[in-house]
């Protein structure tokens, strides 16, 4: 699936670009100018950071291959190919390139052919008619009209430029939210996949704990037959063998439910999806750079659609302000135009005309001033949306900073505290053989084991969602940054 490039805009424009030039002098509505916004100049996790810039046609790369995870690698590559929601942001773009088109379409002359051809009765009270000659009774005749019609309106104001400026600002920024919904859809496919991975690495540790709790089981039984053991503690070995395999269980339906996740995004119906489980060891998250450069948040796509926007409400206010002044149209025709139709295109039969109109408001109760009033508060509207953007991307990208190196102190400190359980657990059981402790310090020491090996594994998931957040909140990975050809800047794989 892709998008293909449109031609370029003023490739379309060519056969006016002198008359352009010469009326740009008289362009109504404001000149855009970029917003220069107050941000932060440095983050407090890493740095420093500047102003975003957009430049999201700047190749993000196949950004989860950072993960080196083969299954994420070809989900990612489906989803890309399957996805309706991509299907439904592409049918946008060629809507939004359509508009665009039709707005240049007024920077050249109207030309319409019109065919007539009639038999009339005329009447015998007009002797201006040539067909009222003598003996030419009843008037009836003959009408053939071949003409060409073509009108132009001259655009001193500005007009018909700002409004093709509006809409291929809009094409570009629903590009943009191409891009953005393709950005999220990468991240939304890694995020389940990984969550995925994470029940599977869950269902490893219960099935071990259910080894585990079952020769714990047998083991009191064996002492319960020598009469070390009371029936109290079977039943306490077997209630932990039934909770865990309901808790395996539980995890089962929940790695089913994310399978059927994943495969919508994928466009796929769950029943032609299937995820083999995965009982590989954990893959840790990509380590991040120390001080990414600051224009790789230049490349979100949101921020370059809230200022696409932007330039489009600029246009706008120039069209609606091109509305106090005159409209001027000129108007010309040329054709033939006979009685009988094998005389039609005789040089006697040619028929032409030139004219010019004017059109200029005089009163029409204040609708004028209020849509310019109108398209002045949309702009600021869309200013205000623009900064915000600016404000959520550089909160976000400190928040996912903040949180990975948080979460780096949490999972080696919750690797210390599994390693320790498990040795609690060996010692405790050792204990219990010898007779110098209860078998309920034992299943206390194996829930405290089972409890941080699935909170290690709940950690480890949380970085590397944590990571996939960053990611999206500098518009793509930080690999490859290469900037796009035409070509390439339409494609979904970007």
């Amino acid at each position: 699936m892709s998008i293909k490039q449109s031609a370029p805009m003023s490739s379309r424009k060519l056969p006016i670009a002198v008359l352009s030039l010469l009326l740009a002098s008289c362009t109504v509505g404001p000149e855009y100018k970029r917003p220069t916004e107050s941000v932060p100049q440095a983050f407090k996790e890493q740095g420093p950071w500047r102003e975003a810039a957009p430049q999201d046609a700047v190749a993000k790369g196949s950004w989860w291959e950072v993960f080196g995870d083969a299954g994420l690698d070809a989900v990612e590559q489906k989803a890309i190919v399957g996805n309706l929601q991509l299907r439904q942001a592409q049918a946008r773009v060629e809507q939004a390139r359509a508009v665009a088109g039709i707005a240049d379409s007024y920077f050249y002359p109207t030309v319409d052919l019109t065919v007539n051809a009639a038999r009339l009765g005329v009447s015998g009270n007009r002797p201006d008619q040539p067909s009222k000659l003598a003996g030419n009774v009843p008037f009836v005749t003959n009408a053939y009209r071949v003409p060409l019609y073509a009108s132009y309106e001259i655009d001193i104001w500005g007009k018909v430029r700002n409004q093709s400026k509006a809409a291929t600002a809009r094409a570009e920024a629903s590009l943009a939210q191409y891009y953005t919904i393709l950005l999220t859809l990468e991240g939304e496919v890694a995020h389940v996949y990984f969550q995925l991975r994470t029940t599977d690495a869950e269902l490893v540790i219960l099935k071990n704990g259910i080894a585990s709790r079952e020769r714990a089981l047998e083991l009191v039984m064996a002492r319960q037959r020598g009469g070390l053991s009371s029936k109290l503690d079977v039943v306490r070995a077997q209630t932990e063998v039934a909770t865990t395999q309901a808790e395996y269980e539980g995890t089962t339906r929940r790695r089913a439910e994310l399978e059927n996740a994943l495969a919508v995004l994928l466009g796929q119906t769950p029943e032609t999806f299937e995820l083999p489980a995965l009982a590989a060891a954990f893959i840790s998250p990509p380590p991040v750079p120390i001080g990414l450069p600051s224009d790789l948040l230049e490349r979100r796509p949101d921020v370059a659609e809230a200022e696409r926007l932007l330039v489009a409400r600029n246009a706008e206010i120039g069209v609606a302000k091109a509305a106090y002044f005159p409209s001027i149209k000129l108007i010309g025709s040329i054709g033939y135009e006979s009685n009988e139709l094998q005389t039609l295109l005789n040089r006697d039969s040619m028929i032409w005309g030139l004219g010019a109109s004017l059109a200029q408001p005089v009163f029409d109760g204040g609708r004028i001033s209020s849509n310019v009033q109108r398209v002045e508060a949309a702009y600021k509207e869309n200013l205000a949306a623009y900064q915000e953007r600016l404000l959520v991307a550089f909160r976000e990208v400190e928040s996912a900073l903040a949180g990975l190196r948080i979460l780096q102190l949490q999972a080696e400190a919750q690797a210390r505290a599994v390693d320790s359980a498990e040795e609690a657990t060996r010692l405790a059981t050792v204990r219990y053989k010898s007779g110098l402790v209860i078998f309920l310090d034992v299943l206390d020491a194996e829930r405290t084991s089972l409890q941080a090996q699935r909170q290690l594994v709940l950690v480890h998931s949380q970085q590397r969602a944590t990571t996939i957040a960053l990611i999206k909140a500098i518009g793509g990975g930080w690999q490859e940054r290469v900037p796009l050809t035409s070509k390439q800047a339409a494609q979904p794989s970007s």
